[in-house]
């Protein structure tokens, strides 16, 4: 039982070009030991899912925490081209989430495709909405959620950075790329400035238990 209501972040950012796993991993758990200082707060647990050239982040914690991630993820996105997260986007905040999806907080590497993928012919089909490529992946995370419970994945919390604290997920446990890819591009994302914008508004509504709110730009 935690102390305070728990929430769920879910991101999505692209990795600056020659970053590795691990430059990710370190930035984050500096953040979160600085939050930690602060006793009033709530462990954090999730996933950081780190593809070749984007990152998957579901950050579980309590709501100052959470504010405190993405007001440090709009820090980061200022410095532009130079900065480890780019064109980060929140992508779902679900408020008062009954239990944790992940016991602790974990850092895996996709593996890079050993040869550079066959891009299909043009089609004339429409693209796939937001909501539904959000569906999806809510989807394949609460899978990839169970699998990481049923394994032996071993918590990099409190660690120093070492190739060991990067772990490789089994294949049938991964988000496909294209998933990844096709949600970041949807212009209904938002940036972290949208999403503070609109957490501060005056005019907040009152948010039920256990909704999941995906964030509109504007």
């Amino acid at each position: 039982q935690g102390r305070f209501p728990l929430h769920r972040l879910l991101v999505l950012a692209r990795l600056r070009p020659g970053a590795a796993a691990a430059d990710a991993a370190g930035y984050h758990r500096g953040l979160f030991e600085n939050s930690l200082e602060d006793r009033a707060r709530e462990q954090v647990s999730g996933l950081l899912l780190v593809y070749s050239s984007h990152v998957c982040h579901v950050v579980e914690s309590c709501s100052s925490t959470i504010h405190l991630i993405i007001q440090d993820l709009a820090s980061l996105q200022s410095q532009g081209h130079g900065a480890l997260l780019q064109e980060i986007k929140v992508l779902v905040v679900a408020h008062n989430i009954p239990a944790r999806l992940f016991p602790d907080w974990y850092v895996a590497a996709a593996p890079s495709p050993a040869t550079p993928p066959v891009t299909p012919p043009q089609t004339a089909a429409e693209p796939q909405p937001a909501a539904e490529l959000l569906a999806e992946l809510l989807a394949l995370l609460l899978a990839l959620a169970a699998g990481v419970q049923s394994s032996e994945v071993t918590s990099i919390t409190g660690r120093e950075d070492t190739p060991e604290s990067v772990h490789t997920l089994a294949p049938e446990l991964l988000i496909p790329a294209e998933t990844i890819n096709s949600l970041y591009n949807a212009e209904e994302c938002a940036s972290p400035e949208d999403f503070l914008r609109i957490y501060l508004s005056p005019s907040q509504p009152a948010l039920d238990s256990e909704t999941v709110w995906p964030v509109p730009s504007h």
